[in-house]
């Protein structure tokens, strides 16, 4: 029988744990499956205790527990992302700001170079004139972008698309217009080659015309519904740094094309100090391609 001075002992430690190592671990890869996932970071600007600088270590915590091969980022800045990647020494990232070259928030992906070989990638923006750095013409005021790569899963052999986006968050023309884009440029892709888009489309799950266009009339699945367990279903994936709401309003999403399994996804609720590392959650996936 445990004495009452060490159960008090106990109850003395446990109480100093931070509230992010009482959630439930995250599930394990198994062979072959590769861990997706896509998380708003929210721009560096803020301030106390969501500044930056505050919000940087607990980020890495969140990417050390979680472990991700392939992550979608929005909002990063450069120096934000910079300082992910000194970081994260696993991994390497691609992006460009949206204002063209370091300037601007980035749709920037960073893979794990021991598991992903990048074989190509570019950006285009979102708007009538997608080749054309920094280009707007759906009224929107803020630019918004894709940034994509091709990779081979060094595990596998597998080759696929990884597409990372971020909508934008006023103007309902302007979403439906670069859902429409993004459509049809993924209908120009080999057919045979399995595909992921991710991103923050400031648009609720199955409640937008946006999400009609790209997970219902796209060739695209959602993989928050085909996978076998949902953790946090009920999650939204927007905090704004609040409380936790419990509406299952997903406006983060990470869609599908092609023979892909999907084991598990979940909305991380992890709070490292009790503190957000974002305004978002991130939305993770855990999926094997079919050979």
């Amino acid at each position: 029988m445990i004495s009452r001075r060490l159960f008090l002992a106990a109850l003395a430690v446990t109480s100093w744990l931070p509230k992010a190592l009482d959630a439930a671990p995250p599930a394990t890869a198994g062979d072959g499956e590769l861990v997706i996932a896509t998380y708003n970071l929210r721009y560096a600007g803020d301030l106390s205790p969501n500044a930056w600088p505050d919000r940087r270590p607990r980020v890495k915590a969140l990417l050390d527990r979680y472990q991700p091969d392939l992550l979608g980022t929005q909002e990063g800045l450069y120096q934000q992302l910079r300082e992910i990647a000194a970081d994260q020494p696993a991994y390497d990232w691609i992006g460009l700001g949206r204002d063209g070259g370091s300037r601007g928030e980035f749709m920037a992906i960073f893979y794990r170079r021991d598991r992903l070989e990048p074989l190509e990638y570019d950006h285009f923006w979102l708007s009538d004139t997608p080749e054309v750095v920094a280009s707007s013409t759906w009224g929107n005021g803020v630019r918004r972008m894709v940034t994509w790569a091709r990779f081979r899963d060094r595990a596998t052999g597998r080759q696929f698309y990884f597409w990372n986006t971020h909508l934008d968050h006023e103007v309902q023309l302007a979403r439906e217009k670069a859902a429409e884009l993004i459509r049809r440029r993924i209908a120009a892709l080999p057919a045979d080659l399995p595909l992921f888009l991710v991103g923050d489309f400031n648009a609720v799950a199955t409640a937008n015309r946006a999400y009609d266009i790209l997970a219902k009339e796209s060739g695209l699945t959602d993989t928050w519904f085909a996978a076998r367990e949902r953790r946090n279903e009920d999650a939204n994936s927007f905090t704004g740094f609040g409380p936790l709401r419990r509406e299952g309003q997903r406006i983060d999403w990470i869609l599908a094309r092609g023979a892909v399994e999907v084991r598990a996804t979940e909305a991380v609720t992890f709070q490292p100090g009790d503190q957000w590392p974002s305004d978002h959650l991130p939305i993770v996936a855990w999926v094997r391609l079919s050979p």
